[in-house]
């Protein structure tokens, strides 16, 4: 049986953004409305499992609604550039997922689906019509119900006929007349002035109609009701006239054009992959290709493999405890080697085995034989046998974890494929083997499962799957050695990457301690405040005690109770959203100790609670793990604690580096952190003459900025102008807009588009860079940093406005924040380096964004504070304009080294 299912794409996409926290990719593509919209259409395809899908979204601004009422929909903000360059991701979503999209030229989605609904009362086929719009409610039928989303998308709410009568006393045409008496905000239809929802209800339930209603002026009890009914006869007609959608609409679509008949995995992985969706990703139904190992020397009786896919036939060796000899001359170089963990977390995970392959060798070593081997872990850890591997920082740390030694590693496939291609975060093997290797390798999951039902499977699949790994690194290094050398990578890969990742494995394996107690008398400490506030909270509301976390019963308080005037509505009622709040601070105190609850609370449950999870019981310790493939800008980040997300404008937050101390008695922890080092690269890349002066004579940017836009002495620039000043500073950096530095400084887009003019006219030098840099990029189809660390941008050339626009920023960006990366990896190679040659006892522990964080004996303290800033700063020897700034500070804790 047939079930339509037809979405509201503009009404969705515009919840789903203000909803949800602003959201971008490494790169800074915003996706928080691609993200809502996602998870929306995942749901409803689950759920209702719909044959036939189209996704209606409006053509433009001016729409036939206009010749009647030219101030239709006036007065509403401009749509902000964030969620503009949005819908042709929100295009290529549906694409991907192979659903219909549809609009016409003068009509919104609102017709289009009232069109569909049309044919579908004529029909009888089951329609289900998914919106945040209410005027919607206006379709519904026996053959057609309208889900309503609440709570910005996270719920959906389902009208039939019975559902409106139960609420709004109404039959659902009545919609129209409520519309027409009561007007609508959000569209400027004005409707009758003074008549709200309820007055219109009463008026409609006793009149039926608009139409009605008028006639009947004389009848309605109220003077000035009277009054209003009768002094706007005609603007409740067209009122209602603007609300009724148009179903004959000149929609050239039949029932056969909207069908559905699911996704191709692949190509929703692939847009996934785009937009950072990691978390959706185990949602794709068959995102992975499948492959049968089938073996003849090693598959068990009845060929046991992962899937019934007939792959080609491969053949290898399992090492046993006695073959030690025979296999020990096998042992080449060079050989590509893999290390098979059970777990996601390398730090901790069970080894399983090893797979080694070379022309001619196909080899498994299982754990048990391979810890007793004597010659194969001296080849492990002979810096002068070659080795090709597959993420050699994950091999070195999970071998380290077992008492195994990890040397010569030669070339890393997994950082190769990275810099071909940093857009694609965290490559896997089998996705790079698809592409290099003629071996057909099955994904991780095709071969343990996922979930609950994840096992390690026997030893015949197993031996055959990390034989295989082996085996298709061998493959797929020599096409991939071509490819990074024809790009001019090679440096970047063998001079930084490859020695970072060893220098990152090191600092893993230190970890850095976690003083417990201290971590938990603060979180009894926010305890206390967090009741001190609740306290402070229910006094300032007049004494009533509520769910300060409910939004409901929070607004029910702010502007029900204290009557604050609403910012912003959402379908369920006001928003009390940290923006809003920020907005509402000034009208009443309560407003800042919310704030400053959510804060804490954050605090507690992600930070404190967070880090006491992590930590290793046998070292007391934290091992993060840095990510060096994620971010397409070179960035490194970290993940299990994530410590580059500790909040540190706040003083609760700072606080938490408290806990952050020395592993051993006599030691300090010494913080080094580059100073505004993306400017600095900005000034040499842009050649700017105000920055580089700015810098060469060591004044604050800041401060300079502001005399130069405001045109003001050094004297005169007050602390306002120089938070403003700072905004624009980095806000420039990343490409930002006016929208953008409105919500930073909370002003008027007017106002921050005059800032953002000002500052190009004075610093030209930085407008010019930017339009040269945009220019290259569209004829290279790509842009570098200082180091030649490559980002590909294929859309800089689209036509598509928002699309091509996206991609200019990132050409903008990527040169500075790659550079800036390229700048602290170089640091981090070279200060490791100059420990190991000086014999000093001091430890590298930790980078996060600029800075570097080391534990260092007493003794030590003068002559580290003194190396690690000629190191940092001399990164780039004299390749700079302008200098680089450390600023270098110790102390007993973290917290202290500031």
């Amino acid at each position: 049986m047939s079930h339509v299912v037809l979405i509201d794409g503009n009404s969705i996409a515009y919840r789903a953004f203000f909803a949800l926290p602003d959201l971008t990719t490494s790169g800074g593509l915003h996706t928080n409305a691609v993200l809502g919209f996602t998870t929306m259409l995942m749901r409803v395809l689950d759920e209702l499992k719909p044959t036939h899908v189209l996704v209606a979204f409006d053509a433009g601004k001016v729409v036939f609604r206009h010749t009647e009422y030219t101030d239709y929909k006036g007065g509403r903000e401009k749509t902000p550039n964030e969620l503009r360059e949005q819908f042709p991701l929100l295009h290529q979503l549906l694409d991907a997922y192979s659903i219909k999209r549809y609009q016409i030229e003068g009509y919104e989605a609102d017709d289009i689906i009232g069109t569909l609904t049309r044919y579908a009362d004529e029909t009888g086929v089951q329609t289900t019509v998914i919106t945040g719009d209410k005027d919607m409610l206006q379709l519904v039928s026996d053959n057609v119900s309208v889900s309503l989303t609440r709570k910005g998308i996270s719920e959906i709410e389902r009208y039939t006929p019975k559902e409106i009568e139960e609420k709004y006393g109404l039959k659902p045409l009545q919609i129209i007349d409520l519309k027409g008496l009561m007007g609508d905000t959000s569209d400027n239809i004005p409707g009758v002035p003074g008549v709200g929802e309820k007055t219109a209800l009463k008026l409609l339930h006793e009149y039926q109609s608009v139409e009605a209603v008028l006639e009947n002026i004389d009848k309605v009890s109220g003077k000035k009701l009277q009054e209003n009914l009768r002094n706007n006869v005609e603007q409740a007609k067209m009122s209602k006239s603007l609300a009724t959608i148009m179903r004959e609409a000149p929609v050239e679509l039949g029932l056969d054009d909207v069908t559905y008949n699911g996704y191709d995995p692949a190509t929703l992985l692939d847009f996934f992959k785009k937009v950072e969706f990691k978390s959706l990703i185990p949602k794709i139904k068959s995102a992975s290709p499948t492959v049968s190992y089938q073996n003849t020397e090693n598959a068990g009786a009845d060929g046991t493999a992962p899937n019934t896919q007939q792959a080609s036939e491969f053949t290898y060796e399992t090492v046993r405890p006695d073959q030690y000899a025979e296999y020990a001359a096998k042992l080449t170089s060079p050989m590509s080697l893999f290390v098979e963990l059970d777990g996601d977390n390398y730090h901790y995970s069970p080894l399983l085995g090893f797979g080694l392959a070379a022309d001619g060798v196909n080899l498994y070593v299982p754990y048990e034989a391979a810890k007793d081997w004597s010659e194969f872990t001296a080849w492990l850890a002979d810096e002068t046998q070659e080795k090709f591997v597959f993420d050699g920082k994950h091999d070195r740390v999970g071998l380290g974890w077992h008492g195994m030694e990890l040397n010569g590693i030669t070339f890393d496939l997994y950082l190769a494929s990275y810099l071909l291609n940093a857009s694609e975060s965290n490559p896997t093997l089998s996705d790079v083997a698809a592409q290099h290797a003629s071996i057909p390798l099955a994904s991780d999951e095709d071969i343990y499962g996922k979930g609950a039902k994840r096992q390690v499977p026997g030893e015949e699949i197993l031996s055959e799957h990390v034989a295989r790994k082996a085996a298709a690194i061998w493959q797929s290094v020599h096409t991939v050695k071509d490819e990074i050398a024809n790009n001019q990578l090679t440096d970047l890969l063998t001079d930084i990457e490859q020695p970072l990742s060893m220098v990152l494995a090191q600092m893993e394996a230190t970890g850095i301690k976690v003083d417990q107690d201290r971590l938990t008398q603060m979180g009894q400490d926010l305890d206390a405040k967090l009741g001190e506030l609740t306290d402070k909270i229910y006094e300032l509301a007049g004494g009533e005690k509520f769910n300060i976390n409910s939004p409901k019963q929070l607004g029910e308080i702010l502007f029900d109770r204290l009557q604050l005037p609403v910012i912003k509505k959402t379908k369920t009622g006001p928003s009390t959203s940290a923006d809003v709040l920020e907005k509402l601070a000034s009208y009443h105190p309560i407003i800042e100790s919310i704030l400053h609850f959510r804060q804490l609370g954050k605090l507690r449950s992600t930070y404190i609670e967070g880090l006491l999870q992590v930590i290793n019981q046998k070292s007391g310790k934290v091992h993060t793990s840095f990510n060096q493939a994620t971010t397409a800008t070179g960035r490194l980040s970290s993940t299990e604690p994530n410590l580059q997300n500790i909040p540190i404008r706040l003083e609760e937050g700072r606080k938490i580096r408290e806990a952050f101390v020395p592993s051993e008695a006599g030691c300090y922890i010494l913080a080094a952190d580059y100073s505004q080092i993306e400017l600095r690269i900005l000034a040499h890349i842009s050649q700017d003459a105000n920055l580089i002066d700015a810098f060469q004579k060591g004044m604050d940017i800041h401060t300079r900025t502001a005399m130069d836009v405001f045109g003001v002495e050094e004297a005169e620039v007050t602390s306002l102008m120089r938070r403003q000043a700072k905004a624009v500073n980095f806000g420039i950096v990343y490409g930002i807009s006016d929208y953008g530095l409105s919500q930073n400084l909370n002003i008027t887009r007017k106002e921050a588009q005059k800032f953002i003019d000002q500052y190009f006219a004075v610093f030209s030098g930085v407008k010019q860079w930017m339009h040269d840099i945009v220019e290259q990029a569209k004829v290279d189809g790509y842009v570098t940093t200082l180091l030649n660390r490559r980002r590909s941008l294929p859309d800089i050339r689209s036509s598509n406005f928002n699309v091509r626009s996206f991609a200019e920023r990132t050409a903008m960006n990527t040169p500075i924040q790659g550079t800036a990366a390229d700048i602290i990896k170089l640091a981090m190679i070279r200060m490791q380096q100059q420990l190991t040659e000086k014999g000093l006892q001091s430890r590298m522990l930790l980078q996060v964004h600029d800075e570097l964080v080391f534990e260092v004996p007493e003794a030590e303290l003068e002559t580290m504070q003194q190396l690690v800033a000629d190191v940092m700063e001399n990164a780039m020897d004299d390749r700079l304009s302008v200098p680089l700034q450390v600023d270098v500070h110790y102390g007993p804790t973290w917290y202290e080294a500031k």
